[in-house]
This record gives structure tokens, sequence and C-alpha cells, in this order.
């Protein structure tokens, strides 16, 4: 009996029936109001009833902050999808559209590059949000030493490039083990060492339902209105608890899976679910490896 851990934001229908969309006439239209229905039995629970008191420690909060600073993200598949459109004026680098200059903003870029480009002028345009990303972590067993370092990395790395200049852009963060979590709605606000405060408070559990794990994060993505919308799986792959997940993996338009190869790892489970969600895979063995690994798979939508 799955549980879904999770706090404010708009409520979520979690789909575990394969055929639920035909018998319903298909799901609500984005961004509607959801409840929670399902076709196993399963609970609703607080994230406050989860989540475990953790003493501050100073050397993660500080690789935490290292790796958002200098793991960064290419630009190019980020502000590639920035569309026009009439959506609420953000400030984004010129791409020969808009004249209306976001002077401060602009200063802000010029004091640090005194030979600019056209691209370091910042400019306010109407636009529509255009990437959503739900990140999903695995976090069954225990979260330490490379483990925590891979999903600092995951989280500091996404959390970076999609709040930037340009953005309008969003994160969503589930954690899962037997459970899942929901830590973070789609927002784009929270800081890094935030986000990954959340997911080491998670306890310590054993097995790992990659299906409910999918669930949630393809009803995250069904209230998004974005042009791009995009699943992000870390785990082993290693499941053992639940439903095959293939069949929850083929309702994403985009998703992919940064496969931990560093133990033990079921590499053919992960490259059908990245298949079936029209995805790539990507082999993840160290905290090094998370950067190029995002780079790759976002960069090819």
């Amino acid at each position: 009996m799955p549980s879904l851990f999770g706090g404010g934001g708009p409520p979520l229908v979690l789909d575990l029936g394969a055929d639920r969309d035909a018998e319903t006439g298909g799901p609500p239209p984005p961004g509607s109001q959801r409840t929670v229905v399902t076709a196993q039995a399963g609970s609703w629970r607080d994230v406050g009833d989860l989540l475990e008191e953790r003493e501050p420690d100073p050397e993660i909060d500080r690789m935490a902050r290292q790796i958002s600073r200098n793991l960064a993200l290419r630009r190019t598949w980020r502000d590639a999808d920035v569309a026009a459109g009439s959506g609420r004026p953000i400030s984004v680098p010129y791409h020969y559209r808009s004249d209306e200059i976001d002077l401060d903003r602009t200063l802000e870029v010029l004091t640090e590059r005194p030979v600019p480009e056209d691209t370091d002028i910042i400019v306010r345009e109407s636009v529509r949000r255009s990437i959503d990303v739900v990140l999903m972590v695995d976090v069954s067993g225990s979260m330490r030493g490379e483990k925590v370092r891979v999903a600092a990395a995951t989280v500091a790395a996404l959390s970076s490039a999609l709040s930037g200049p340009g953005a309008g852009h969003r994160l969503a963060l589930v954690g899962f083990w037997s459970d899942a979590a929901l830590l973070e709605p789609l927002t784009g606000n929270t800081s890094p060492v935030v986000l990954l405060d959340r997911l080491l408070r998670i306890p310590a559990r054993g097995l790992t339902n990659v299906h409910f794990a999918l669930t949630v994060g393809d009803a995250v993505l069904k209230t998004s209105g974005a042009r791009r919308q995009v699943g992000v799986l870390l785990t082993d792959a290693v499941h053992n608890a639940g439903p095959d997940p293939r069949d929850v993996a083929r309702r994403f338009r985009e998703l992919h899976v940064l496969l931990q190869t560093d133990g033990e790892h079921d590499r053919d489970l992960g490259r059908d679910i990245a298949k079936l969600g029209k995805g790539m895979t990507a082999p993840i063995r160290t905290h090094r490896d998370v950067a190029p690994a995002l780079n790759r798979v976002l960069g090819r939508g």
C-alpha cells in the first residue's frame, strides 16, 4: 500500500491503473485542480510526518553550495526553450526580438563582462513558460558518501539551470523508496541547499518502488502547461516493490534515466524505462558525471 507524502500545492491525481484514462475519457486538462484517485489501495500523508530532524551538516551544505556554483549546465538547451508568447514579462538574454532593455539586469551582467556580447544584453519579453522538470530521486537505502554527492550535484545543477537569467522554468522534486514524497511542487523558487536538506531528512528505507515514483512524477507534470515537460529519474533501477514500472513510463512525453552504476544496478530496466519514456539513459558513477549527463539528455529536446 504505497503512501504519498506531500505538503502545499494543488492536489494530484495518482493514476495507478493502466487503463484509467480510457475509463474516464482521458486525464483532466493541464493546470486543473486534481484529487487523489487510485486504482490501488494507498494513502496521503503530510510530509511533516516523514522528515526527520537533522542537525545542519556544514560540510554537506558547503558541498551543495560549491556544486551549485561550479557544476554548471550549458544554457543553450534552456534558453532555446524560452518561447515568445502572451505570458508575463520576464528578463531574458537578447535574442534579436524585444527592444525593451532591462537596464538594471544588463548593468549587473556588464560589470562582470568588460567585452560584452549581444546576448549579455538583458531585455524584457512576454514569454510562455516552456520547461517544467520533475526530478525523481531514489533515496532507498542510506544516503551517504557518493550517493549524497550525486544527489547534491543533480539537484544543484538542475535548480541553478532552471532559475537563472531567462528563467520562467520550474523544477519539482520527488524523493522515493517503497513510498514517495513530493518535496517540492512545480515552483522553481527553492534553493538547492534547502531541497537537498529535505532529501537528507527522509529516513533510510530499504525497498524501491520505481512504478510509484513515476506515477507521482507523471501526475506532477500533468498539472503543467509548459511546452516541454521532462521527467528525470535518478536511480540504480533495482526495482523490488510495486508493479512493473515500464507501463507508467509510457505516459511521459520525455523521461530520462540517470542510472547510478557505482553499486548494484539494473541497466536493462533503466534502458527500458528511458526508451518507453521517449528519453535517454545516462550512466552516473560519481557526481562529476552528472553535469555532462544532464547536458546530453536535456540538450536533445
